[in-house]
């Protein structure tokens, strides 16, 4: 889902049209639209992921209800995501990168040959 500012007047057009057929789909387009900016900004003030997940779960689509109920669960990781400057993205990517090594051997190949590639991959 983009940035509304970055949306074609085309897009913007169509989307107030989808919007003005579908009630529903415009609730869900609003719920996104808030949770790409709290997550964008990466901010949290006046516990807006609080206030997003209650304005979600009476009304919102089921799947929308789905997400806020996880993201209940989950809280406390969600709120440190959005509020501290650390990142797993170098973990994540090495990651990503030794399953695509293991990959590459077809499960053909032992666990000695996996490290050796793992340690000698750039």
């Amino acid at each position: 889902m983009d940035h509304a500012s970055t949306l074609t007047n085309v897009e913007r057009k169509g989307l107030e049209e989808l919007c003005e057929r579908n009630r529903v789909l415009e609730t869900t387009v609003e719920y996104a639209r808030r949770l790409a900016l709290m997550v964008r900004e990466r901010r949290n003030e006046h516990l807006a992921l609080d206030v997003w997940i209650a304005d979600v779960r009476p009304d919102g689509q089921r799947e929308l209800r789905t997400l806020a109920n996880g993201m209940r669960r989950d809280r406390a990781a969600i709120q440190a995501a959005l509020t501290t400057t650390y990142t797993s993205g170098a973990v994540e990517g090495n990651v990503t990168r030794i399953k695509l090594l293991k990959r590459q051997m077809y499960g053909r190949a032992n666990f000695d040959l996996l490290r050796r590639r793992i340690l000698l991959s750039p």
